[in-house]
C-alpha cells in the first residue's frame, strides 16, 4: 500500500486520513495494468477521459512513475489523425470496443500533461509528450463550429458531428488552456489555439444556443465553473441558480434530474469547481457527504439511488476516487492540482473580437 508519507497532501478533516487516503490511491494503483492503463475497474473499459483523471490523482500522491506510465500508455495508443478512440477494453490487446473519437476526451491529455510537469518539474517528459499533445488538440480544433463551440465527435468512418456538448466543450476549454501553457513553456507560440479558446470561451459565456440542450445533467450546470470559463460572480450567480435542483442535502450531487440518485464523480468535480470560485467551506462539506460511497477497500462506489437506499450501480471506478482526491488535494493546496484547477496563470485566449 502507498505509505501514508506520501499522502500528506491528501488529508482533510472529517474527509480523508492519511491512512484513508493511501488505501483509496493503492486502489487506483491496483486497477492499473502493468502497461499503465487504468480502466474504469479490472474487467472493464478504459476511457481517455477517466484514464487520464486517475493518473492526476497518482501524481497528486506522488505516484509519478505510475502516472507517467499511463501517459505513456496513451501516446503508443494514439491514432494517427491525433485522436483516440471512445473506449477501450480491459486486457493486453486494448482493443477498441467503442470506435467513435471524441473531442473532449481527446484534449483532456493536455491537462494531465501540464499537471504532471508541474508535479515534477520533468521536462524531458514534457518534450515527450508535447507531439502527442499538439496532435490530440489539432485533431480537437478541426471540429470547432463557426460559433466557437467544439463539435463533440467524429464517428468511425470519420463523419464529423457538430452537434456541441456544453460539459465536453467547457472541459475542452480547460485543455486548451493547459496546452497553451505547455507552448509557452516550450516557447512554441500557438497564436491560432488562443483565438480558438477567445472564441469558445465566448461561446460558453454568452451562447448557451449554441450547444446541445442537456441542462437536466448536473455537470451542464457545474462545468463551465470547472473549466474555468465562468469566475466571479457570473460563477456564483451560475452556482446560486441550480444548487437547490441538483444538490441533496448530506448525500451529494445528482447526476441527472429527476432521478434520486446521486454520484460520487459528480460530487467530486462539484466541490472541486466550488473550491476553484473560492467557496472552500461549501467544498468541503460536499466532500464530507459523500463519505457514504466509501467503501472498505479505500474506493467510491459510482452513485446512491436515494429513495430505494441501494447501492447502484455496483462499481467501483478508478476515475471515482480520483476525482474525489483531486478535489482534496486542492483543498490541501497541492501545488500542481491548485495551478491547474485554479487557473489563475493559465492563458485566457484571445478574444474573438480583436481580429474582426
Amino acid at each position: 500500500m502507498t505509505s501514508p508519507g506520501r499522502t500528506e497532501r491528501l488529508v482533510l478533516p472529517g474527509v480523508l486520513t492519511a491512512e484513508q487516503a493511501a488505501r483509496t490511491v493503492a486502489g487506483i494503483a491496483a486497477t492499473q495494468r502493468a502497461d499503465g492503463a487504468i480502466p474504469w475497474f479490472r474487467g472493464h473499459h478504459l476511457d481517455p477521459w477517466d484514464h487520464t483523471e486517475a493518473a492526476m490523482a497518482l501524481d497528486a500522491a506522488g505516484e509519478h512513475e505510475r502516472a507517467e506510465a499511463a501517459y505513456a500508455w496513451l501516446a503508443r495508443h494514439q491514432n494517427a489523425d491525433g485522436s483516440w478512440y471512445a473506449a477501450y477494453a480491459d486486457g493486453d490487446a486494448a482493443a477498441p470496443t467503442d470506435r467513435n473519437r471524441e473531442t473532449n476526451f481527446c484534449a483532456y491529455l493536455a491537462v494531465g500533461v501540464w499537471h504532471h510537469y508541474l508535479s515534477t518539474g520533468d521536462d524531458a517528459f514534457v518534450d515527450r509528450m508535447w507531439p502527442t499533445v499538439f496532435a490530440a488538440i489539432e485533431f480537437v480544433l478541426e471540429l470547432q463550429q463557426p460559433g466557437g463551440e467544439i463539435g463533440w465527435k467524429r464517428e468511425d468512418d470519420g463523419t464529423p458531428v457538430t452537434d456541441a456538448l456544453l460539459t465536453g466543450s467547457s472541459s475542452i476549454h480547460h485543455a486548451l488552456r493547459c496546452a497553451l501553457a505547455l507552448a509557452e513553456h516550450r516557447s512554441d507560440p500557438q497564436p491560432e489555439w488562443e483565438l480558438a479558446l477567445g472564441r469558445l470561451g465566448h461561446a460558453i459565456r454568452r451562447h448557451p444556443e449554441r450547444f446541445l440542450d442537456k441542462s437536466r445533467y448536473s455537470m451542464d450546470w457545474y462545468y463551465p465553473v470547472l473549466g474555468g470559463a465562468l469566475r466571479g460572480p457570473e460563477a456564483k450567480a451560475r452556482i446560486e441558480e441550480g444548487w437547490d435542483r441538483f444538490v441533496v442535502p448530506g448525500l451529494g450531487v445528482r447526476c441527472v434530474l429527476p432521478n434520486p440518485w446521486v454520484t460520487g464523480g459528480e460530487s467530486a468535480e462539484l466541490a472541486l469547481a466550488l473550491w476553484a470560485m473560492g467557496e472552500s467551506d461549501r467544498a468541503v462539506r460536499i466532500l464530507k457527504w459523500i463519505g457514504h460511497l466509501r467503501a472498505e477497500d479505500g474506493m467510491y462506489w459510482t452513485g446512491y439511488v436515494f429513495e430505494d437506499d441501494a447501492i447502484w450501480p455496483r462499481e467501483r471506478t478508478s476515475w471515482t476516487a480520483g476525482s474525489v482526491l483531486l478535489a482534496v488535494a486542492a483543498l490541501g493546496g497541492d501545488e500542481a492540482t491548485t495551478a491547474v484547477f485554479g487557473g489563475e496563470r493559465l492563458p485566457v485566449g484571445l478574444d474573438p473580437d480583436c481580429c474582426r
